[in-house]
């Protein structure tokens, strides 16, 4: 692993080259340690890996010893001559910063981590550690395999997409599949949503920032099962360090035969480029995605026909988000059973879970469905940054529902959050302390979905402006029972009457809010 250099052993030290990282000054602390070896004589080499998701710790440094990784954080460059004096380089856990062996931090010891078992582990980019990780074992497998039985083992494994629907993905995956089975060369897509928009979600961006290869495999792996030779991985805008990594990655998967024509001389093709995205919410949604995709205004389309027959171009399309398709290179090394065997119910292996808002230990964590919100927050949230007592959470982004604390003790689990009307969505977990007014949260929901509606559909367009007047009325006291009761009739509508998720799931926060957090509807505002 370690290279020599005039006659010497390197040293490796990993320092995160990701976005919270980076915020952080993760660049500045990559050059005073790089200045420092110079001035100590020491041969290191700097490895640029991810964050491995312990947002509070980082930047968080690694240095390669002969009994494993030892771990610093959170440094800053003012730490690093204090570090380096202290033993750093030879993994000396006497500075106050050490947190010894990175795989016995218990945030990082107690979760299950499948799909992030690589991330702030390895160099993003670099073929050779990805496949020294257990990487292209899916894809390698995959190759030997027809396109039927790809499918199969995605049905086995109970993958559902990681999105707002969790929708079955191999039932997704067999609806490309058979599309055109008659025609010679059908032209099909893969298309991966890496739109990423929620509020208090992160977990698409960790893994393109830090093991953007395992996408490419799952992506590969599905223009494989389905018959598909071009993929698209539609990019949030706000991602420059996701776009760079991503394209290094490509470039380098396609230099080793991974991509491109006659795949590992497999005679299997698959292309694979990034297009930026509209920087609009409403561009997560599949097909304004697909509208955005082919050059036009990111506006809703009617269902049917689905995307799976009639997506980008008119032709049958996989759209499917970062996180399911990053699942599916462990379902073809390991197996369906293996995958399956984690989870509960109709939710199969794991969700990242990702910890934000108003809390102490912010990052993300990997878990099987099955635990429960309250478990959750006490085994790794560590509190509220502020001290203060949590009061709301809400769960699935923007159009998830607050819960309030009688509910923490439902399972985190797709068809136990459908019963209490909230979803689970992407996974993002938003924490609200006791200072928060659930009213201008409710009112925010509504005043969200005015502005990133599409406009395409009625209740969504004129309802969400309309819903933020009636909130408005009833927290000044104007004829507040009256206008509790048009709330209610104009989210029925919304609900029922909207062509997506955007105007359809707004109610969610809106009722929640007003059902479980009503005293603060009682008091006047200015």
């Amino acid at each position: 692993m370690s290279d020599v250099k005039n006659n010497s052993v390197s040293t490796k030290v990993y320092i995160p080259r990701d976005t919270t990282s980076l915020s952080l000054g993760a660049d500045q602390v990559a050059a005073a340690l790089a200045l420092a070896a110079l001035n100590h004589s020491n041969d290191i080499e700097i490895v640029r890996n991810g964050s491995r998701g312990l947002f509070w710790l980082e930047p968080m440094v690694e240095v390669e010893t002969g009994q494993g990784r030892v771990a610093y954080g959170p440094v800053t460059k003012n730490d690093i001559d204090e570090l380096v004096n202290s033993g750093l380089f030879n993994g000396a856990q006497t500075h106050a910063l050490s947190l010894g062996d990175p795989e016995e931090i218990p945030y990082l010891k107690k979760q299950q981590r499948l799909t992030f078992a690589r991330v702030g582990v390895i160099d993003p980019v670099s073929i050779e550690a990805y496949q020294q990780h257990g990487g292209f074992v899916g894809l390698e497998k995959a190759l030997a395999q027809s396109g039927q039985a790809i499918v199969d083992a995605v049905k086995e494994s109970g993958l559902r997409g990681r999105g707002g629907a969790a929708f079955p993905a191999g039932i997704k995956w067999q609806t490309v599949h058979d599309c055109g089975l008659e025609e010679e060369s059908p032209q099909k897509y893969i298309v991966c949503n890496a739109d990423e928009g929620d509020s208090g979600t992160f977990a698409d961006r960790m893994v393109m920032e830090g093991d953007p290869l395992m996408l490419i495999e799952g992506m590969t792996i599905a223009g494989l099962a389905v018959g598909a030779e071009q993929g698209y991985i539609y990019l949030r805008s706000e991602y420059p360090v996701a776009q760079q990594i991503l394209n290094e990655a490509i470039a380098n998967a396609y230099e080793s035969g991974f991509l491109g024509n006659n795949i590992q001389d497999s005679g299997r093709n698959f292309h694979l480029e990034v297009r930026m995205g509209a920087a609009a919410y409403i561009c997560g949604e599949e097909t304004s995605l697909l509208e955005s995709l082919e050059g036009k205004r990111g506006m809703v389309r009617f269902k049917p026909p689905l995307p799976a027959i009639e997506g980008l171009f008119g032709k049958p399309t996989v759209v499917n988000n970062v996180l399911t398709l990053a699942a599916v290179p462990f379902i073809l090394a390991e197996g369906a059973k293996t995958y399956a065997d984690y989870g509960m119910g109709r939710s199969r292996g794991t969700l990242p879970f990702q910890l934000a808002g108003n809390i102490q230990q912010g990052g993300l964590v990997e878990l099987a469905f099955g635990t429960t919100l309250r478990e959750l927050l006490d085994e790794f949230g560590g509190g509220t940054a502020s001290g203060k007592p949590m009061r709301a959470i809400q769960v699935g982004g923007p159009l998830g529902a607050y819960l309030p604390e009688s509910q923490w003790d439902t399972e985190l689990d797709y068809e136990a959050f459908a019963a209490i009307d909230a979803v689970l969505g992407h996974g993002g977990i938003v924490v609200f302390d006791d200072s928060v007014d659930m009213a201008e949260q409710a009112r925010f929901s509504m005043e969200f979905c005015v502005a990133e509606s599409c406009g395409k559909c009625t209740p969504c367009r004129v309802g969400s402006t309309r819903g933020v007047e009636v909130i408005d009325k009833i927290r000044q006291g104007e004829n507040r029972a009256e206008n509790h009761i048009l709330l209610k009739d104009l989210c029925e509508t919304m609900l029922h009457g909207s062509l997506c998720a955007m105007g359809g799931m707004t109610p969610f926060p809106v009722m929640s809010a007003v059902n479980h957090f009503s005293e603060d509807f009682e008091r006047t505002t200015g």
